[in-house]
C-alpha cells in the first residue's frame, strides 16, 4: 500500500531533488482512481500518475480531475499536497464516488466502474484553469471522455493556445469511437501501444503493410505531428509527419514487480523531452529507461524521493551532455 506518511517525508526531498532550470506547464486532464490489488490499494490513474512524475521532475503539472467527498478522494488530495501537485484543479464530487480499479496480481486491470466521480469534471471550472495556467501542454486519454467530462476537456481546449498530447489508453468496454475520433483530430502527439495502434487503424481504415505505414496513415489523416508507439519489452519508436522514424531496443526488468503505469512513466518523460527540446533519440532512451525502472515498483507511484534522484541528476544538464 502507499505510504502517505513516507510520501510525506520525501516531498520535500523531491522539491529539493528537481532543479530543471524551466518549470514546464502541463495541464493532465482526466481520471483519478484507486487501483485494488488482492493485497491492497494504491493510488492511480493515468493523469495523476503523470502529473506526479513530472513533478517530482521538475515540471509544474496541474491536475484537473474529480473524485468523491470520500476516504479515497481524501486519501488523493492528501497525497497530491504532500507529493507539490497544484490542487487547483483538483474537483470534489458530493454525489458519485472516487473512482476504482480491480487489478490482478500481474498488473491487468479489469472491472472499471461507470459513473465515477472523474466521469463529471465540471465544465466551467475546467475552463477556468486553463485560462488561468496557460500551459505549454495539455494531457488526456480517452477513458475520462466516457461521461460529462468530455463537455469539460471541449471547454478546456477551446481556452488555452498548447500543444497536445493524447495518450490513448484504450480500455474496454468504455471506448467511444467519436471520443476518440474527436481526440486524434485535436493532437499534435499520439502514444499508444503496438495493439491499440492496430484497433486505431482497423476503426478508420488506415491499411498497411506494416506498424510504419500504418503510423504513417494515421499521421496524414488526421494531421498529426507525431505518433509514439510502445512496445513494451522491447522498446518503442516513433514517427513524425517528415517520416523519420526513431527508435529504442528497450531492454531487461531487473526485478519485475508489476508494469502497471508503465505507459505513463514513459509518456511523462517523453512530454518533458519534447518541453525540454532534447533530441528525440535522447527522450525515447530516457522515457524507456524510466517505464522499465517503475516496473519494479508496486503500482504506479514510488513511494520516495530516492526513486527519481538518479534521473534528476541525469536530465538536469544539458541533453548532449547527460547519458541517456
Amino acid at each position: 500500500m502507499l505510504s502517505e506518511t513516507r510520501a510525506s517525508h520525501s516531498s520535500r526531498d523531491v522539491t529539493a531533488l528537481a532543479h530543471a532550470p524551466h518549470r514546464e506547464r502541463v495541464i493532465a486532464f482526466g481520471e483519478t482512481l484507486v487501483d485494488c490489488y488482492p493485497d491492497g490499494t494504491v493510488l492511480g490513474g493515468a493523469p495523476f500518475n503523470l502529473a506526479c512524475h513530472l513533478a517530482a521532475l521538475g515540471a509544474a503539472p496541474v491536475l484537473l480531475t474529480r473524485a468523491g467527498k470520500d476516504s479515497a478522494g481524501r486519501r488523493i488530495e492528501r497525497a497530491m499536497r504532500t507529493r507539490g501537485l497544484d490542487t487547483r484543479g483538483f474537483q470534489r464530487d458530493p454525489i458519485r464516488p472516487t473512482g476504482q480499479v480491480a487489478i490482478d496480481t500481474g498488473g491487468a486491470r479489469f472491472d472499471i466502474l461507470p459513473d465515477q466521480a472523474y466521469d463529471h469534471i465540471h465544465p466551467g471550472l475546467a475552463r477556468m484553469i486553463g485560462l488561468s495556467t496557460h500551459p505549454d501542454m495539455v494531457y488526456f486519454g480517452t477513458l475520462a471522455q466516457r461521461g460529462d467530462s468530455r463537455r469539460a476537456l471541449r471547454e478546456l481546449l477551446e481556452a488555452v493556445d498548447a500543444r497536445v498530447f493524447v495518450d490513448v489508453n484504450l480500455r474496454d468496454p468504455w471506448v467511444d469511437v467519436d471520443a476518440l475520433r474527436d481526440s486524434l483530430a485535436r493532437a499534435q502527439v499520439v502514444k499508444l501501444n503496438e495493439i491499440e495502434l492496430n484497433r486505431v487503424a482497423g476503426q478508420f481504415d488506415l491499411d498497411g503493410l506494416t506498424a510504419e505505414s500504418r503510423a504513417a496513415r494515421l499521421l496524414l489523416a488526421f494531421s498529426i505531428e507525431r505518433v509514439i508507439v510502445t512496445c513494451g519489452a522491447a522498446g518503442a519508436w516513433t514517427l513524425d509527419a517528415a517520416g523519420r522514424m526513431d527508435q529504442v531496443a528497450g531492454g531487461r526488468v531487473d526485478r519485475l514487480v508489476d508494469t502497471v503505469g508503465a505507459g505513463d512513466a514513459f509518456a511523462a518523460v517523453f512530454m518533458l523531452g519534447l518541453l525540454r527540446d532534447w533530441s528525440i533519440p535522447d527522450t525515447l532512451a530516457r522515457a524507456d529507461r524510466f517505464a522499465r525502472a517503475i516496473c519494479g515498483v508496486r503500482g504506479a507511484i514510488p513511494e520516495n524521493a530516492e526513486f527519481y534522484q538518479p534521473f534528476c541528476e541525469a536530465w538536469c544538464t544539458p541533453a548532449s551532455a547527460a547519458t541517456p
